[in-house]
């Protein structure tokens, strides 16, 4: 039943992913990133993995992330670059991930653009969690995010001020916002046909 599930699930993604341009992002002075979307399965139910940041990092500090970071000079694609950092923060070796392809790229308010690689990865794990960057593994139930009770956005938020577009999903006494709450946001109304409160 598990492995039908999950073909069920990577069958779509791929199927999804392959009838659609992906908005790639270039030349616009943004520092190139890339994160890693974990997808597992848990008592039979989809599952995102998020990691909290530690209150030391030098960005982005206490906040709900997918794996990933900055691209090194030595990372020959971005591809590469989610898979390294999700080695460095929690351990997640190249060979146990079932990469699938990535969602369009994302700007920050603070100037990165992020390259969100979607990927299957086995459950349990025996995660290695980086210490200096990750303070908790978070693994999210999919039916938990697309529960609209647990969603808020605001299409007006003004950050450094400029409008911002706002978005958070509540995940216990957690927060997923920012760019996170963003790509979860494109990630749901992908795959799930979910739509924001205004229908948009």
């Amino acid at each position: 039943m598990m492995t039908d599930t999950k073909e069920k699930t990577k069958d779509k993604i791929l199927d999804l992913l392959s009838g659609r341009k992906r908005i790639s992002v270039k030349h616009n002075g943004s520092i190139s990133a890339a994160v890693l979307i974990p997808i597992f399965f848990k008592h039979g139910e989809e599952h995102l993995l998020f990691t909290k940041r530690t209150e030391t990092v030098e960005t982005h500090r206490g906040q709900i992330s997918f794996p990933g970071g900055v691209r090194d000079k030595a990372d020959k694609t971005l591809e590469e670059t989610a898979i390294r950092e999700s080695f460095e923060e929690i351990g997640l070796i190249r060979e146990d991930i079932d990469t699938l392809g990535a969602l369009d790229d994302f700007i920050t308010g603070t100037g990165y653009c992020i390259y969100p690689l979607i990927g299957i990865i086995p459950y349990p794990y025996d995660f290695k969690v980086s210490e200096k960057e990750v303070a908790e593994i978070l693994e999210v139930p999919v039916s938990t995010l697309l529960d609209r009770k647990n969603y808020m956005e605001d299409r007006n938020y003004i950050y450094k001020g400029k409008p911002y577009d706002y978005c958070a999903f509540k995940y216990g006494k957690h927060n997923i916002w920012g760019t996170t709450g963003r790509i979860v946001r494109n990630f749901l109304t992908l795959f799930y046909g979910w739509k924001p409160v205004d229908g948009r």
